[in-house]
């Protein structure tokens, strides 16, 4: 990674490109990284003089238009009313399902994390969902996960409006398609290579030897992350912000 972009940096960057038109945008409470990406969108549009973008984090007093916390999140969302959410968890899969209960046979899991919440609900009615892992590797990113939290893929009997749009980690980039139900590797972050997220994939995808590597951002750009960004990030992250480069 060149010492003018940290690996952080640039996927703050992409998450803002891949949050282009979306006009409301709504994070989780423990989701620096992408509330920073919805903050980058939001000032990038005012800079250019472009649609405002709504930025609602749950937890933050300034960025957070909601009174009634996860349930209006959930009415919103509902109302059509929400463009754009992030999901993580502790194992993705190949056809987009998450699992953020834990690993081994439910409910005897001998690892567990925090539990599915809304996950699924939110994933069938926001349209533009983005997977968001920072690791990168065969126990995070796996063939078929153990517990299907939300599903990423359903037949056309069920009414949905929502599900993944992308996959982004500290390594690469994914889109989705969900007519075939699988991941197509966009590029590979700075550093890596089309063969470095082979061997650390757990799961099969499109395009396999892609050589497109992620673009970093511009000066400017990087001066507002490092700038105003992080700055408004202290409000709610600021231990993540505090760890983030300073403007110079």
């Amino acid at each position: 990674m060149s010492e003018a972009c940290t690996s952080r940096e640039l996927m703050i960057y992409t998450i803002s490109r891949l949050l282009k038109g979306v006009r409301h945008v709504a994070v989780g409470q423990s989701s620096p990284m992408p509330a920073a990406g919805a903050m980058l969108l939001r000032a990038l549009n005012q800079r250019d003089g472009l649609e405002h973008v709504q930025v609602s984090i749950l937890g933050s007093v300034k960025h957070n238009s909601f009174t009634g916390g996860a349930e209006e999140l959930f009415d919103c969302a509902a109302q059509g009313r929400l463009d754009a959410f992030f999901l993580g968890g502790g194992q993705i899969d190949g056809q987009g399902n998450v699992n953020l209960v834990g690993t081994g046979d439910y409910p005897n899991n001998p690892v567990r994390w925090p539990g599915s919440f809304g996950s699924a609900y939110l994933y069938f009615l926001v349209p533009r969902v983005i997977l968001f892992r920072e690791e990168h590797s065969l126990r995070s990113l796996v063939e078929r996960v153990d517990f299907v939290s939300a599903p990423g893929v359903t037949d056309g009997t069920v009414y949905r409006r929502g599900g993944p749009h992308a996959l982004l980690t500290n390594a690469a980039l994914f889109s989705f398609d969900r007519e075939a139900g699988r991941f197509r590797l966009e590029s590979t972050h700075p550093g890596y290579g089309w063969r470095d997220i082979r061997g650390t994939t757990g799961f099969s995808y499109d395009n396999e030897r892609c050589e497109v590597t992620t673009p970093l951002p511009d000066e400017a750009t990087l001066a507002l992350i490092r700038g105003r960004i992080r700055e408004e990030l202290r409000e709610c992250y600021p231990q993540f912000a505090g760890n983030m480069p300073g403007p110079n």
